[in-house]
């Protein structure tokens, strides 16, 4: 059964989106290399003056039988050779003359096409003209998706709490981030409705979220939320823009049950991909989802490299939009990364992944024991995350000795809670920094807050960043410092 065409989203396109026009230089790109051609019409080097003949690396080779943290030895490793001369490449291979060339917004062929299939290998994507362009890693793609849907003014819709530097790029553009209530699932699809539904003013065109893994409170939306979102973007005419970097970072459930720990794993590429919750992208019948996709959580956030799925049509204006802002992201990242695909193979990259859920298993595992293990239960509720890189503790606020001398403030508490923490030697993040505070004008209905939500604080730790033992001497000493400041 064929698949349907995207419907036409161009009306919510941004002004400056709209106003972009196809470069002329880039056009007449199309004609370098082609055989019989003199291409004299751009300012590109010649490749003789690359001075990289070749470039080389050691990768593990797949199925990492010693995990994927393993020390890489002579005996599984595969060494990459990418050569400047197409000729003393292997197929499939990005030689050094073209990818540290000029050209190639949308990102090199090869890599392209890779990620193409294991985008329709996971996603399934439901309708016909869809493809990826590449980026430089989601933090330009968040600018990017700014800059083509959105104008100074603007109202978009993002999650009450959330990654704390794509507010800042929104804020910075003049853009009003209106906070959409969560619960420790993740966005609310009720509350979300009822704020569409009694919207004052010209509704938003863009919705935001990091669904999975989310930053900064670990949650990760179940398929019936994503499902009932997606109904209403469909209703009120919005964009969904599908952050997810740490959406191959999904985990089993925590269980203090060690036995059950040690027998619970995916093992098979068909068990991993069917445990995988459905993204928005593999629901999205119209096109009216972007999705963001890097390496940086996977593979390497220095190599600076991510891809965006959406639409063609919509696609195509961020090209214009890179053409003449980043143009395309490292050579060395692509060539290097494309040969590591290349070598590894769809089944290889799904082997890794799996790594990952195992390794990420147990680190959350070793987080979640010592929070158990150091914190005070009194006034701390536990969330255990099954997906990304962060956990959060919960407090209860109103439980601190000098709440009424605070002037029953959760935020002095949350203070005086971090800075205790900072004297014992341990550093975890306050959930105030993430909190989405746009107003329209004129301002949305209020959303109800619960006295018990009201009086909590919490703060965002992380399990990826560090060796186990410093890991759990670290929320040793934070725990320390929550029950000295609650005088336990």
């Amino acid at each position: 059964m064929s698949k349907p065409q995207a419907k036409d989203l161009s009306h919510l396109l941004s002004e400056e989106a709209k106003s972009r026009r196809l470069s002329p230089l880039k056009s007449a790109f199309k004609y370098f290399n082609q055989p019989g051609m003199t291409y004299l019409g751009g300012g590109l080097p010649l490749s003789q003056y690359f001075p990289f003949d070749k470039i080389s690396a050691d990768i593990p080779t797949q199925p990492f039988s010693n995990g994927i943290g393993a020390q890489v030895t002579d005996a599984d490793k595969t060494v990459l050779e990418i050569y400047k001369l197409k000729a003393k490449n292997s197929p499939n291979q990005i030689e050094l003359s073209r990818s540290l060339q000029y050209g190639f917004t949308e990102g090199l062929p090869e890599i392209l096409d890779f990620l193409k299939e294991h985008t329709d290998l996971i996603h399934k994507v439901p309708y016909e003209d869809w493809t990826l362009i590449s980026s430089v890693g989601n933090t330009q793609s968040w600018d990017a998706c700014l800059r083509t849907f959105v104008t100074r003014g603007d109202a978009i819709l993002v999650e009450e709490h959330t990654f704390s530097s794509a507010l800042e790029t929104a804020q910075a553009q003049g853009i009003i981030t209106v906070p959409v209530p969560m619960d420790t699932e993740g966005i609310i699809p009720e509350d979300l409705e009822k704020l569409l539904d009694n919207w004052v003013g010209p509704k938003p065109k863009m919705f935001y979220t990091i669904c999975t893994g989310q930053n900064p409170t670990g949650s990760c939306l179940d398929a019936e939320r994503r499902k009932a979102i997606y109904k209403l973007a469909q209703k009120h005419d919005f964009i969904i823009i599908e952050d997810e970097p740490y959406y191959f970072l999904q985990m089993e459930p925590y269980t203090t049950d060690l036995k059950e720990r040690s027998s619970k794993h995916v093992h098979s590429h068909e068990e991993f991909v069917k445990a995988l919750v459905p993204s928005y992208l593999s629901m999205d019948v119209e096109g009216r989802v972007i999705r963001l996709d890097s390496v940086s959580k996977t593979i390497a956030p220095g190599s600076r490299f991510g891809w965006i799925v959406g639409q063609a049509k919509l696609l195509e204006r961020f090209v214009r939009l890179h053409e003449v802002s980043i143009q395309c992201p490292s050579g060395f990242a692509q060539s290097f990364l494309n040969g590591m695909f290349q070598s590894w193979g769809q089944a290889g990259y799904l082997d890794w992944l799996i790594g990952l859920r195992a390794e990420y298993t147990h680190k959350r595992d070793v987080a979640i024991d010592s929070l158990h293990k150091y914190f005070p239960k009194e006034v701390v509720t536990i969330l255990p995350p099954v997906a990304g890189m962060f956990f959060v503790v919960h407090l209860d606020a109103s439980k601190h000795p000098k709440f009424k001398e605070f002037g029953e403030d959760p935020l002095k508490v949350e203070t005086a809670v971090y800075e205790r923490a900072l004297e014992f030697g341990s550093l975890m993040v306050p959930g105030s920094w993430f909190k989405a505070e746009g107003v329209t004008n004129p301002p949305q209905p209020p959303t109800p807050e619960s006295a018990e939500h009201a009086h909590s604080i919490f703060f965002r730790g992380t399990y990826a960043a560090v060796p186990l033992d410093q890991l759990e001497i670290g929320l040793e000493k934070f725990g320390r410092a929550v029950k000295f400041e609650f005088g336990l």
